[in-house]
C-alpha cells in the first residue's frame, strides 16, 4: 500500500512539474515575441495552461494583456478567445454577471468572424451556467442551439457536456423521462470517446432516475452496471453512495439476502471512509432492513444514529425518510405516543419541503439562431445607401408637380367647407344621443357587476358554511371516539390488553383529527376573510403522497389493495382546496371498498389540463343516486362497508371547491362493479 501511495505521489509531482515546465517555457517564448497575432495565440495557450491548474489570478493578468494587444491589432479572434477565458474564470468564481457579460461579448465576436463551432462552445457554457442558477428557459435555449451545431459537426466531447446539461435541467424540473433520454445520449457519446468518469456518472444517474420513476428492476440493473465499472481505489465516494441505494432497491422486493449483502457492505464502507452522507443513507436503509426482519432493538440503534447525523449535516431528504422509519418502528413496538410525535415531525418537514418553489420548465423553447448571415452594421449601411440614393428622386418629383398639388388642395378645402356647414347641426344632435347611450351602457355594466359580485359572495358563503359543517362533524366524531376510549380505560371498563388492541383505531382517529385541523388551520391562514382561491403552481403527486399516508391504517384494516400510479404533474390551483378534495375522494374510496377491493390513484395531462382519477372496485353507486351526489340542496349520504358514517356534504363541498378553481368534477359508476371519480384542473395560469 505504501509503495502505491509513493508511486501516486511521484506521478502527481511529475505531472505538476511537467505543467509548470510548459508554463515557464511559454512565458519565456512570449517575452521574446513580436507584438503580433502569433503572440496573441501563444498567450492564449499560456492562459489555457494557467486555467487548467486553477491559477486564476495569473490567468486573468495575461487575459487583460492579451485583450489589450488584440484591440491594438484589431485581431477579432484574439478578442473573442480572451473574453471567453475571462468568462469561464468568472464563472469558476461564481461571479455570474461578469461571466455572462464576457460570454455575450465573446459570442458576438465569434459570430462576426463566422466561427460557428466557437459560438456553439460559448452557448453551451452559457447554458450550463444558466441551468446551475435555475434559469432553465435561457439555459435550454443555449444548450439546444449548441447541440444542433455539435451534432452536425460530430463534436462528441462537446456533445457529452451539452447532453449532460440538458439531462440535469430536465431532472431539476421533474421531467424524468426527458432526463433519462438525455442521460442515455450522454452515456452513448461518453462510451464513444472513452470518458470513463462520464460513463460512471451517467450510468449512476440513469439508475437514480429509474428509481424515481418506480422502475426498480431497471434501477437495480444500472446500479449494478455502475458498481462493475468503479475503481475501488479511486471511486470510493461513488461506491459509498451506490451501495446503500442498490441495497434499498432489493429491499423493495423483500429480497433480504441481496439487500443485506449490499447494505451491510455499504455501512462498513462508508464508516471506514468517514463519509457522513453515505453513512446516513446506509444507516436508514439497514435500519429499515432490520425493522422488516423484526430486529427492533438493532433497528432503533441504527435509526437513532442516522437521526443524529441527518441533523448535523442538515440532509432534509434523508431526515424525512428517518422520521418515516421512526413512525414504523414505534408503531411496531406499540409506542403510539412516540409514533405520533414522529408523525408530526414528518408532516411538518414534508410540508416545508413542498413549499420550496419548484421550477417551471418551458415546454416549447426554440434554440437560439447562431448564424450570422448578415452583420447588423452592414444591414444598416445598406439601408442608409438606399435612403441616400432615393432622396433626390423624391425631391425632383415634388418640384415638377407642385402646381397641380396646390390646385387639388384648394378644391378639396372648398368641398370640405361645404360639407362642414351642411352637417354642423345634425352632428351636435348625434353627439348628444351618443353620450346618453354611453351613460346608460356604463350604468348597465355597473349594475351587472354588482349583481354578479353579490351572487358570487352568496355562493362563497354557502361553500364556507358547508365546509365548516363537514369539518366540525368529522372532528366531533374523531374526538368523541378518542374520548370514549380513554373514558373506558379510566373507568376500568376494559383491560389494558383490550385497550392495546384498540390502539390502532385510536391512532387512526387521532390522525384524522390531526389532518382535519391541519387543513382547517391552513385554510384559516390563507382564507381568513373570504373564500377566494389563491392559486399557485404545485406538484399534485405530493398531495397524493400525503393523503395516502393518512388512510394507510384503514386500508390495512379493511385489507384493501391501494395502487399508486400517480406521476409528477403540475396543477395551478389553491393547494388547500385541492388537498380537501383529494382527501375526500380517497376517504370515500376506502369507505365504500370491501375486503380485497382495489383502489387506484392516477393523474395524467389531457388537452393541456391535469386530470386526476380516483378509481375503486367497491360497491359502486346506483344509477338513480348519481345525480344526487353533487346536489347542493341534498345532503345525500350512505353508510360505508363497515358502517362508516358521513355528513353527505363531502362531494358537494368538493364540487364547489373544484369549480372555484376553474375545474370540473364528475363520476362514472356501476353498482357492485366500482366507481371512478374524475377531477380536471388547470395545469397553468390562464393567459390574459
Amino acid at each position: 500500500m505504501k509503495q502505491i501511495l509513493t508511486l501516486a505521489a511521484c506521478l502527481l509531482t511529475f505531472v505538476i512539474f511537467s505543467q509548470n515546465e510548459k508554463i515557464d517555457e511559454l512565458t519565456v517564448q512570449l517575452a521574446y515575441m513580436n507584438a503580433d497575432s502569433t503572440k496573441v495565440d501563444k498567450s492564449l495557450m499560456l492562459i489555457n495552461e494557467l486555467y487548467t491548474i486553477k491559477d486564476y489570478d495569473k490567468a486573468l493578468l495575461y487575459v487583460n494583456q492579451t485583450l489589450k494587444l488584440s484591440k491594438e491589432l484589431n485581431y477579432t479572434k484574439g478578442l473573442a478567445e480572451s473574453n471567453y477565458y475571462r468568462a469561464i474564470i468568472y464563472a469558476e468564481r461564481n461571479d455570474y454577471f461578469n461571466a455572462i457579460d464576457n460570454y455575450n461579448k465573446s459570442r458576438e465576436l465569434f459570430l462576426h468572424i463566422n466561427d460557428t463551432i466557437s459560438v456553439a462552445k460559448v452557448s453551451n457554457s452559457i447554458g450550463l451556467l444558466e441551468i446551475k442558477r435555475g434559469n432553465y428557459a435561457v439555459g435550454l435555449q443555449n444548450s439546444l442551439s449548441a447541440i444542433s451545431i455539435f451534432e452536425k459537426q460530430n463534436l462528441k466531447t462537446e456533445l457529452s457536456t451539452a447532453y449532460n446539461n440538458l439531462a440535469e435541467a430536465y431532472f431539476k424540473t421533474h421531467q424524468i423521462d426527458k432526463a433519462i433520454e438525455f442521460n442515455f445520449k450522454a452515456l452513448e457519446v461518453r462510451k464513444d470517446i472513452k470518458d470513463k468518469e462520464g460513463i460512471k456518472t451517467s450510468t449512476k444517474n440513469i439508475a437514480e432516475l429509474y428509481s424515481l420513476r418506480k422502475e426498480h428492476r431497471k434501477a437495480i440493473e444500472y446500479y449494478e452496471k455502475a458498481l462493475d465499472i468503479l475503481n475501488p481505489k479511486t471511486d470510493q465516494d461513488l461506491r459509498g453512495e451506490i451501495l446503500p441505494k442498490l441495497g434499498s432497491e432489493y429491499l423493495r422486493f423483500k429480497e433480504y439476502d441481496k439487500a443485506s449483502e449490499y447494505l451491510v457492505e455499504g455501512l462498513k464502507y462508508n464508516r471506514k471512509q468517514k463519509n457522513k452522507e453515505g453513512l446516513l443513507r446506509a444507516l436508514n436503509a439497514v435500519g429499515n432492513l432490520n425493522l422488516q426482519n423484526k430486529k427492533v432493538k438493532l433497528a432503533e440503534k441504527q435509526l437513532n444514529e442516522a437521526y443524529s447525523i441527518a441533523q448535523k449535516i442538515d440532509n432534509k431528504t434523508e431526515l424525512l425518510e428517518n422520521y418515516k422509519l421512526h413512525i414504523a418502528l414505534d408503531s411496531t413496538r406499540g409506542y403510539f405516543q412516540n409514533a405520533f410525535f414522529w408523525q408530526n415531525k414528518f408532516y411538518t418537514l414534508k410540508d416545508s419541503l413542498s413549499k420550496i418553489n419548484q421550477p417551471v420548465f418551458p415546454t416549447s423553447v426554440d434554440p437560439l439562431d447562431l448564424t450570422n448571415e448578415e452583420h447588423p452594421s452592414e444591414k444598416k449601411s445598406d439601408l442608409d445607401t438606399n435612403q441616400e440614393t432615393n432622396q433626390p428622386e423624391i425631391k425632383n418629383s415634388w418640384n415638377d408637380n407642385a402646381l397641380i398639388i396646390y390646385g387639388l388642395i384648394g378644391a378639396l378645402a372648398l368641398a370640405l367647407a361645404f360639407l362642414v356647414y351642411s352637417s354642423l347641426k345634425t352632428k351636435s344632435h348625434k353627439e348628444e344621443l351618443e353620450k346618453q347611450k354611453d351613460i346608460l351602457a356604463q350604468e348597465q355594466i355597473r349594475t351587472e357587476a354588482i349583481l354578479e359580485q353579490t351572487h358570487h359572495l352568496e355562493e362563497v358563503n354557502q361553500v364556507k358554511d358547508k365546509l365548516f359543517s363537514i369539518v366540525s362533524h368529522d372532528l366531533k366524531d374523531s374526538i368523541s371516539s378518542i374520548k370514549a376510549f380513554l373514558d373506558l380505560l379510566k373507568e376500568d371498563s376494559i383491560s389494558k390488553d383490550e385497550f392495546y388492541e384498540l390502539i390502532p383505531e385510536l391512532s387512526e382517529n387521532a390522525n384524522n383529527a390531526n389532518s382535519l385541523l391541519y387543513n382547517l388551520l391552513n385554510w384559516s391562514k390563507s382564507q381568513l376573510q373570504n373564500l377566494e382561491p389563491k392559486p399557485e403552481l404545485f406538484n399534485i403527486q405530493e398531495v397524493f403522497d400525503t393523503k395516502i399516508a393518512l388512510v394507510e391504517q384503514k386500508v390495512e384494516d379493511k385489507h384493501i389493495v391501494l395502487i399508486d400510479e400517480s406521476q409528477s404533474g403540475f396543477v395551478y390551483a389553491d393547494r388547500s382546496m385541492v388537498e380537501i378534495v383529494v382527501q375526500n375522494l380517497i376517504t370515500n374510496a376506502v369507505k365504500f371498498s370491501r375486503t380485497g377491493d382495489v383502489i387506484t390513484i392516477s393523474n395524467q395531462e389531457v388537452d393541456g389540463k391535469t386530470l386526476i382519477c380516483i378509481e375503486d372496485t367497491g360497491v359502486g353507486i346506483a344509477k338513480e343516486n348519481i345525480d344526487k351526489l353533487f346536489a347542493s340542496h341534498k345532503n345525500f349520504t350512505t353508510a360505508g362497508t363497515k358502517n362508516e358514517k358521513g355528513t353527505g356534504l363531502g362531494l358537494t363541498i368538493a364540487k364547489d371547491l373544484v369549480e372555484l378553481n376553474n375545474g370540473k368534477i364528475w363520476v362514472e359508476s356501476i353498482q357492485n362493479v366500482g366507481s371512478k371519480f374524475f377531477v380536471e384542473l388547470p395545469k397553468a395560469a390562464a393567459k390574459g
